[in-house]
Formats: C-alpha cells, sequence, structure tokens
C-alpha cells in the first residue's frame, strides 16, 4: 500500500506539471504520431514492390506494428531511462536517490515518467483495428485478457533489457551509453522474425527477445498457429528479464559509491 500510494502522488505531480504547458504536451504528442507514420509508410513503401514478405502479407504486418506501439508505449511511460548514466551517475543525482527510503529503481522510474506516451497505445490500438478489418479477424470474448496479458509481458520484456543495460553504469560511468544502439536493434521486434536469418532471429528470441514485443504475441491474433507458443510465452519471458533486471540493479546499487568516487 506504500508503493502503491507514491505511485499516485508522483502522478497527481506529474499530471500538475505537464497540464501546466500544453502546448509543448500537443507538440509531443504530434511529433510522435509523426514518427509512427513515418514507420507506417515505410511498410507501405516495401509493399510497393512486393506482395508477401517472408510469407507474410501487408495487412498482418501493419497489424504487427500496430500490435508493437502498444507494449512500446506502456514501456515508454514508465521506463523512460535513457539519461540514467548522464543524469543519475556522472550528475550524481543517485546520491540524492539513495537517501530516500523507497526503492531506487522505482523512484528513478516514476521520476522519469512520462504518461502522454501511452497514447501512442491508441494509434497502434487504431492500426490493428484497420488491419484487422481488412484481414477479417474475428474477436473472441477471452481475445481483450490475452491481449493485456500480452502487452504487459512486452512492456516488461522492453523493460527489463533497459534496466539490464542501466545497470551497465554502475560498473562503467562513461557519458557515452549503447541504448541508442540498442534501442535501433530492438525495432527488428516490428517485423516477422522469419524474414532475418536463423543468427538474427534466436538474438530475437532468446538473448535480446524484442521478437515477445511485436511479431510473437500478434500471430496469436493473426491465428498463426506455428507461432502459438511463442505467443503464449511472452508473459513468462516478460516477467523473466524484468526480474533478473531487478536482481542485476540491487547489485550494481551495492557497487555504487557515491559521484565522487
Amino acid at each position: 500500500m506504500f508503493y502503491l500510494t507514491m505511485f499516485f502522488q508522483y502522478i497527481s505531480q506529474y499530471a500538475k506539471t505537464r497540464l501546466q504547458y500544453r502546448a509543448d504536451l500537443f507538440v509531443e504528442f504530434l511529433s510522435d504520431l509523426m514518427s509512427q507514420a513515418i514507420n507506417l509508410v515505410f511498410i507501405l513503401v516495401v509493399f510497393g514492390h512486393t506482395k508477401l514478405l517472408g510469407g507474410w502479407s501487408r495487412d498482418e504486418i501493419i497489424f504487427i506494428y500496430g500490435f508493437f506501439l502498444v507494449p512500446y508505449a506502456v514501456f515508454s511511460a514508465f521506463f523512460n531511462i535513457w539519461n540514467f548514466n548522464e543524469r543519475y551517475i556522472v550528475k550524481g543525482e543517485l546520491d540524492r536517490i539513495l537517501t530516500r527510503p523507497i526503492h531506487s529503481l522505482f523512484q528513478i522510474i516514476l521520476e522519469q515518467i512520462e504518461l502522454e506516451s501511452l497514447l501512442g497505445a491508441v494509434t497502434g490500438i487504431t492500426v490493428m483495428v484497420y488491419a484487422g478489418s481488412r484481414l477479417g479477424l474475428e474477436v473472441t470474448w477471452y481475445d481483450p485478457f490475452l491481449f493485456f496479458i500480452f502487452v504487459i509481458g512486452g512492456a516488461l520484456v522492453y523493460g527489463g533489457i533497459f534496466v539490464m543495460l542501466a545497470c551497465i553504469s554502475f560498473w562503467a560511468d562513461a557519458r557515452t551509453s549503447i541504448m541508442p544502439m540498442m534501442y535501433n536493434i530492438s525495432n527488428y521486434g516490428r517485423y516477422p522474425v522469419n524474414i532475418y536469418n536463423k543468427l538474427i532471429r534466436f538474438v530475437l528470441t532468446w538473448i535480446l527477445p524484442f521478437a515477445f514485443v511485436g511479431v510473437y504475441p500478434a500471430s496469436f491474433f493473426l491465428g498463426k498457429t506455428e507461432w502459438y507458443w511463442y505467443a503464449f510465452l511472452t508473459p513468462l519471458i516478460g516477467v523473466v528479464f524484468f526480474s533478473l533486471s531487478i536482481v542485476l540493479w540491487n547489485h550494481g546499487i551495492k557497487k555504487y559509491r557515491g559521484a565522487g568516487n
């Protein structure tokens, strides 16, 4: 209950701050929408030259992309830790965090929260509805529940990987970061893994499991029975990777000796 109360207090303060600058909020949402539109245009351009890509139709890949946007929006809203190294390690703000009687990762996540990113989920669902209607997909009573579970699992996969990357800063506090490179790699999860070679497919499934954010869970709703067991592994993979990230974080915190050392 203590952590739940703190969560809503952070949310309340965040909402007050963001609503003071409504124009900035609108511009940020518009820029995100344009970025998503560019990625969608790229898919349309590719299918302007071919009807199938690795056995997947244009509308199926658009559906996968729409699904991907939903867990990615949840991740972007609650795991906005791109500048962890620069802000908390190099500038020493982690010292302030550690003086409070609450888990350090929980504080940092809430300090960096960006709830407006959740609007990307609306875009993703809209894209899914559009592609699903063209594909003639039928919705059963349990699909919304599985959708919610798959989305949370995908967001935890993303969160776990990027928290692990943030943990590197406890041992190497250089200003440079591999997060931008990892962000580019994560984009491969937007597309079917069978269009890549076996090595990349293995990496995207078991090493950096970004495929569990997009193609694997989306394949369930597309009726791709050969991918079903991967789809149902999504929440398990998410819990495993996020749990590992917390263990690594707790170990890294013990190695931290302050900004001046």
